[in-house]
């Protein structure tokens, strides 16, 4: 599996209209192109640990969108609805950075190019 992971903070300044308009790229986005397998949204947690200290200023939300292999993320990538969702971001957010990871269970760590 592959795991397109992306890394966000929206503007401060964010508009409503702008705000519903990101959530209804992201949406059309996820829901048409067929290559998606899950989706999962998270808001950051802060609840004391000493971990968060360092990374205070970091990413305010997270959503990783699952694909069956690169194929699949090079699909959803050259979609035209991934296009919209793009536009969107780059004029919603103050940061966001995106990753794509190769993702499975603790038979990775067996793998011989692991750390």
């Amino acid at each position: 599996m592959v795991t397109h992971l992306v890394l966000m903070t929206p503007r401060a300044d964010l508009s409503t209209a702008d705000r519903t308009a990101l959530i209804d790229a992201f949406r059309k986005a996820t829901r048409e192109i067929p290559t998606v397998r899950a989706v999962r949204i998270g808001r950051r947690l802060l609840h004391g640990a000493g971990y968060e200290e360092p990374a205070a200023s970091g990413p305010d939300y997270i959503a990783a969108i699952d694909f069956d292999d690169v194929a699949g993320l090079d699909a959803y990538l050259r979609h035209p609805a991934h296009d919209e969702l793009g536009r969107r971001f780059g004029t919603s957010l103050s940061t966001g950075v995106a990753y794509d990871f190769e993702v499975g269970g603790l038979e990775l760590l067996e793998a011989p190019d692991f750390c």
